[in-house]
């Protein structure tokens, strides 16, 4: 008992406040995970709003330049992105809900089309009785869900009131962190040393140039995207010719990766109502235009805005989905591009010097050749 009773009392005494602190740091490590569970919207929410305040930094500054003041400035183009997207909801939404309507109206009708020309063509006949309840009842599903977009539901309770206090905080913070932009710049110099404040300025230029870039290369492009798709549904007779080009334009150049798709799906939709062979056409317009985009518009615009490789974008697009869904998406390629810009500006590279593997190097072979030539 005694041995005992000395090995007791000989224990170390950092060991019990290892155990703590182990112990500490573990609670510690989950309360702040289940913390930032709980702020995961509020967390996204401040992302968001600083992704757009970067974007209009620079119309921002532009304005401030010529003499007018920051906070009128900041209200003048906030007010117009505002604008912007309260347009594109309220010009596209209403003819998309209306033709979706349409089209669940054309449902039987094209069913029946269909059957008469399997029972004629090659001889199959297709029992429509079992599909008829069906699709009375998909019409009435997609035409009250029609009704309650148009008049402008989005949710009940306790959903529409946490979407508005999300949107209503965006907008706040976004118009902090313009108005505010020099103070807040100057907030987070001060928690760096003097010698480290020029670096981060740099890196702050480089952030807001390259999503600046990133929002300015995207909004040509959908602009070019919108004419070329107006006019082209024009011709062949599409109905809601404007508001399908402003979806197609929006839609396909600022929701990475699966953007150009979902598009393309609309005006496709639409152009069935009309008729199937106007789907196809649509179809072949809209491929057509994408190789062009690919080829011709996006390298020459994006050259001197934001340039990223190919596989690069499509990586960070499916790296910002698997983190943050999909705001993640949304930000993944102006973080890039940042990322991108950073490394090129910081990390240092080496000129390579190329050789041809099958030619042998000439400084071997030269004193070869001269104790050749003594022989």
């Amino acid at each position: 008992m005694e041995g005992v009773t000395t090995r007791r009392e000989a224990m170390p005494p950092w060991i019990p406040r290892l155990l703590v602190l182990v112990v500490a740091t573990v609670l510690g490590t989950l309360a702040l995970v289940w913390a930032l569970g709980q702020l995961r919207s509020f967390l996204l929410a401040l992302l968001l709003s600083f992704f757009i305040s970067f974007a209009l930094e620079p119309g921002v500054t532009f304005l401030a330049k010529r003499g007018w003041r920051r906070g009128l400035a900041t209200g003048v183009v906030f007010s117009l992105a505002l604008l912007a997207g309260l347009l594109f909801v309220v010009v596209t939404l209403p003819p998309l809900v209306v033709q979706m309507a349409s089209l669940a109206s054309n449902v039987p009708d094209w069913l029946k089309a269909g059957s008469e020309f399997a029972s004629e063509r090659f001889g199959i006949a297709i029992n429509l009785s079992n599909l008829s309840t069906d699709v009375i009842d998909l019409q009435g599903t997609l035409q009250k869900y029609a009704g309650s977009l148009a008049t402008g539901i989005l949710g009940i309770g306790g959903k529409v009131l946490g979407l508005v206090v999300q949107l209503f905080a965006m907008a706040f913070f976004t118009f902090y962190l313009l108005a505010d932009g020099p103070r807040f710049r100057r907030l987070i110099l001060s928690l760096f040393r003097p010698e480290r404040q020029a670096e981060v300025v740099h890196i702050w230029e480089i952030a807001i140039q390259k999503t600046g870039g990133y929002v300015f290369s995207r909004a040509l492009l959908a602009f070019a995207s919108s004419v070329f798709t107006y006019i082209a549904l024009l011709i062949i007779g599409v109905p809601f010719a404007l508001a399908l080009a402003i979806w197609v334009g929006v839609v396909s150049q600022f929701i990475p990766a699966v953007g150009t798709y979902l598009a393309a799906v609309v005006p496709v939709v639409v152009a069935l109502t009309v008729s199937p062979l106007t789907a196809l056409i649509v179809i072949a317009v809209l491929v057509v235009y994408q190789q062009l985009e690919n080829l011709v518009l996006a390298p020459r615009i994006t050259a001197r805005t934001m340039a990223l490789h190919p596989a690069v974008a499509f990586g960070a697009v499916l790296v910002g989905a698997a983190l943050l869904g999909a705001v993640g998406a949304l930000v993944a390629l102006p973080a890039a591009a940042i990322l991108q810009a950073f490394i090129s500006t910081y990390v240092e590279r080496h000129h390579v010097e190329e050789s041809d593997p099958d030619q042998p190097d000439t400084e071997e072979l030269a004193p070869a050749d001269s104790q050749a030539e003594e022989s």
